[in-house]
């Protein structure tokens, strides 16, 4: 997969996050050097992928919150090639807010990566169309701004839903599914292209370490991706349910306006991975409008809803 013109050593942020630890997995096994930036770095073992190579890499304690200037970054990204961004937060905590963590910290590393020279591959999400007025949405299209306007060697990554074991997200799903009964919002209209969380992480160590003639950054430096089969909401969570059993199961459609309500509600209370942004999330289309996934991973994207889990 690599370029031997390609960067050799990697710091993946959010190292040991859903998708930081996939991406982890799939640089060490292209061969890359990686160093794991993280909140704690000490309490990172339970959270890395399986392998020795994975826990005896080096760690870098990164704090988004602290690291708002590119003078910050400029230590810490000093001896790396390239610098992987997988840190998002689906809510606020003190001074982590959706304006320092989704939008001055990476506009900050985008400056200091352009400066030293580096790559900055920065994973952000689809569906951040406006007008929105979640702070998680507006926060994450207004970094993606900022580090367009940073210049340099960037690349902008948007992939759709996430599935794989680990995720929060993901595992609420797959728990959803499971059940004879679920309700969703009468106006989830949106479509869903559901990608496989390890093969983002090879999506993502292709960004990293390919040229930029190889990968036509010339004519983009924006990558949509995700699966190839496309779903209403109800229906991902009908087909995630034929993975697990052929017993039907009943869909409630809820109001709209109950449902935003109840995801104000697990905003107030952080009861599940249902949000305000989620819930504008479904209401409009989350499939890519060029699928690069194919590209990068040189093969047809797995079926997320037709393979055994």
């Amino acid at each position: 997969m690599a370029d031997t013109s390609g960067p050799h050593t990697v710091l993946v942020l959010g190292g040991g996050g859903f998708v930081g630890r996939h991406a982890v997995r799939a640089l060490l096994d292209a061969g890359v050097r990686v160093v794991v930036g993280s909140r704690q770095p000490g309490q990172l073992d339970p959270r890395l992928p399986a392998g020795d190579d994975a826990r005896s890499a080096e760690r870098r304690a990164v704090r988004f919150e602290e690291t708002l200037h590119p003078d910050d970054w400029a230590p810490l990204i000093a001896d790396v090639d390239a610098v992987l961004n997988c840190v998002g937060i689906l809510r606020q905590r003190g001074r982590s807010t959706y304006d320092a963590v989704h939008c001055r910290a990476p506009a900050a590393l985008a400056a200091a990566a352009a400066k030293a020279g580096k790559r900055f591959v920065h994973v952000s999400a689809l569906g951040l169309n406006l007008p929105a007025r979640s702070r998680f949405l507006t926060s994450k299209l207004a970094g993606e701004q900022r580090i367009r306007e940073a210049g340099g060697d960037w690349i902008v990554v948007r992939p759709s839903l996430l599935d794989g074991v680990g995720g929060f997200g993901a595992s609420w799903l797959r728990g959803v599914a499971r059940l004879p009964l679920f309700v969703t919002p009468a106006d989830a209209k949106g479509r869903i292209a559901a990608l496989d969380v390890g093969e983002l992480g090879e999506a993502l160590t292709a960004l990293c370490i390919r040229s930029a003639e190889t990968l036509r950054l010339h004519e983009s430096r924006e990558f949509e991706l995700g699966g190839e089969e496309h779903f209403l909401f109800r229906e991902y969570i009908f087909a995630l349910r034929r993975t697990y059993t052929e017993r039907p199961a009943l869909c409630v459609p809820i109001p709209g306006l109950l449902a935003r309500l109840g995801a104000h509600f697990c905003d107030l209370v952080h009861f599940s991975p249902f949000s305000f942004g989620h819930w504008e999330l479904l209401r409009r289309d989350n499939v890519p409008a060029d699928n690069r996934l194919p590209e990068l991973l040189g093969r047809k994207p797995v079926s997320v809803v037709s393979r055994a889990l």
